[in-house]
């Protein structure tokens, strides 16, 4: 066995610390004490963490280590730790909070499908990471919105990390953890991605199954990945993904990683007429571009005259005010951290059920118009978020609209059930990150997956580091 993991191990990528477990150079209870001891030390400066798992990690590191010692070694994963957003039930008396405090004592006697899939591929749950509280379903514009404080960003911490998936873009950012699972309705995986410099993964609807996870909006929750590599994405993918008989939405489609090249000159399409983002997310972007010229064609499209974002947000604001209608009628979100969230859920109760059918016969004639349009390209490209990480105090000045700046490419692409990848594109002259987002058709995750390899290949942001997170 090698000596004791140093700083070298902390912001290694999920492939490079399996291949470390595998040769035994060092061991899973090594890397587990590692990033047990960053998130109880380091953790509480993001906000980042909820609970630390620590008997349940070493007990799972303990095991991997004897599995691999005796030659059962379960693949790229086996071994090496990680975060699971807590919406993620978990058993063993270990809470689930949904990040509310009506909920900061709950626990559940079943694991959330995810969990038991990392499980079972050997992976070693250390944490459940923070989230804005019920995933941002009681309102997302307070970044303070979480019981346990506002989700802190590693690279300036009086920003924000974004929603909801806060802790999880956190802990992979400042080292934490390697990898963590999120979930997206609508922004939940690009944003905290962009905003904290790292990759994420929102994959097709139905790629991975929900059991066991918080439910938001049945037609648009997903779960997926956040990590430091493109690559490290698709390997938890495979772990994650695939067909369960307790999740009925999940589809059939096998999904297996494919970490080749693309083999030939891609295809990339931008939306023309976009409105441009911020002055350095946009600059950003066009270099990007750039950089992708050297391996893809780049062309413009135009979209058809369709409703997205009303489309999407109708369609979301109905699903969620019914996921929580028993806690609006028994006067629960009195307890809720939020101001806004004890209120604004009693507001959805005045969508008609004739605009939520409409929204729906809409989707599907967006993704009928949409997906030829993708069918000639390996990917649309897009700014991963118009701006760079907001700050964590409130402006009493600032328009508190919910909506934000336009955000037509979250809306088709959550709306019709697309996967995206987002990964690091530079920094702005404040030195926050910004990321660039790559979104295809339906279970085509490893087309992304390779234009987004191609383009870390040719850069080194996802490199960076946050200033302060060393130990």
């Amino acid at each position: 066995m090698g000596s004791a993991p140093g700083e070298s191990v902390v912001f290694a990528s999920v492939r490079e610390l399996g291949e470390m477990v595998r040769g035994r150079r060092v061991s899973a209870v090594e890397l587990a004490e590692t990033f047990l001891e960053r998130l109880e030390t380091i953790g509480p400066r993001y906000n980042a963490v909820v609970t630390v798992t620590r008997d349940r990690a070493l007990e799972q590191a303990r095991r991997a280590d004897a599995e691999i010692a005796a030659g059962g070694y379960r693949g790229p994963l086996h071994g090496v730790p990680y975060g699971a957003k807590d919406l993620l039930a978990t058993s063993g008396g270990i809470p689930t909070t949904w990040g509310a405090e009506p909920f900061r004592d709950q626990v559940f006697d079943y694991e959330a499908t995810v969990v038991r899939r990392l499980e079972e591929a050997g992976a070693v749950l250390a944490a459940k990471l923070s989230l804005v509280e019920l995933a941002g379903g009681m309102g997302y514009q307070p970044a303070e919105s979480a019981f346990n404080g506002p989700g802190v960003n590693p690279w300036d911490t009086d920003r924000w990390a974004g929603g909801s998936s806060s802790g999880s873009g956190s802990a992979v950012s400042a080292g934490l953890v390697p990898f963590a699972i999120g979930s997206e309705t609508w922004g939940s995986i690009v944003g905290p991605s962009s905003y904290c410099g790292v990759a994420g993964l929102r994959p097709t609807y139905g790629r991975v199954s929900r059991y066991g996870a918080m439910a938001l909006s049945w037609t648009l929750d997903k779960l997926g990945p956040l990590c430091l590599t493109a690559d490290d994405c698709g390997l938890v993918l495979e772990a994650i993904a695939g067909r369960d008989a307790d999740d009925p939405t999940t589809s059939e489609r096998e999904y297996r990683y494919d970490p080749g090249p693309a083999g030939r000159r891609l295809r990339l399409c931008v939306i023309a007429d976009s409105p441009p983002a911020d002055d350095d997310v946009q600059a950003n972007f066009e270099q990007a571009l750039a950089d992708l010229g050297a391996v893809a064609d780049v062309e413009e499209v135009r979209l058809p005259d369709l409703p997205y974002e009303a489309v999407a947000r109708t369609i979301s604001g109905t699903e969620i005010g019914s996921a929580f209608d028993d806690l609006a009628a028994s006067g629960g979100l009195s307890g809720l951290t939020s101001p806004e969230g004890r209120y604004k859920p009693y507001a959805r109760d005045a969508i008609l059920a004739v605009d939520y059918l409409r929204a729906l016969r809409l989707r599907a004639e967006i993704g009928r118009q949409v997906d030829p349009m993708l069918a000639g390209y390996d990917a649309l490209v897009a700014p991963a978020t118009r701006t760079v990480a907001t700050t964590i105090a409130r402006d009493p000045e600032a328009d508190q609209d919910e909506k934000g700046p336009p955000d037509v490419v979250g809306a088709i692409g959550n709306a019709c059930g697309l996967p995206a990848v987002v990964v690091p594109s530079g920094f702005s002259e404040e030195g926050l990150p910004t990321g660039i987002e790559f979104v295809g058709r339906a279970y085509g995750e490893n087309a992304l997956l390779a234009v987004a390899r191609a383009y870390q290949g040719r850069t080194d942001w996802h490199l960076r580091r946050p200033p302060g997170v060393s130990a």
